[in-house]
């Protein structure tokens, strides 16, 4: 399929599109007239980087959380060097922090949710 098609199919502009292949978030093949071609693969794969990026993560992380994924369905175990280890690891307590404001925004808002004459509000906005 041509970056059109993969553009509607995921939500993603073509220009974002061509940012994830420069990243080396993507990949494409050239057409003999110069296209971009993707698989249907890519659907799901873009799918993925648009989360991980909407989530906070730099494009340079979620390259690595997809080679990570990727590692996952091997069999071996995963080595990394001790640098590259510490880095995730401080990308690990980025995303712990995150988290933890994240819930304390959640539950005040809840909390004062709860107290107004809406809160019947506050039970359908709680995950399923």
């Amino acid at each position: 399929m041509r970056v059109g098609e993969l553009a509607d199919r995921t939500g993603v502009a073509p220009r974002m599109l061509r940012y994830y292949e420069e990243q080396g978030l993507i990949a494409s093949t050239r057409q003999d007239n110069g296209y971009r071609a993707f698989e249907e693969a890519d659907v799901e794969r873009v799918r993925t980087v648009r989360s991980l990026i909407a989530s906070g993560l730099p494009t340079r992380l979620v390259r690595v959380v997809l080679d990570i994924e990727a590692l996952a369905d091997d069999e071996r175990s995963p080595s990394c060097s001790t640098a590259f280890a510490e880095m995730l690891y401080g990308e690990l307590t980025t995303l712990n922090d995150k988290i933890a404001c994240l819930t304390k925004s959640r539950d005040t808002v809840r909390h004062y949710l709860e107290h107004t004459e809406h809160s019947a509000l506050v039970g359908a906005a709680e995950p399923v």
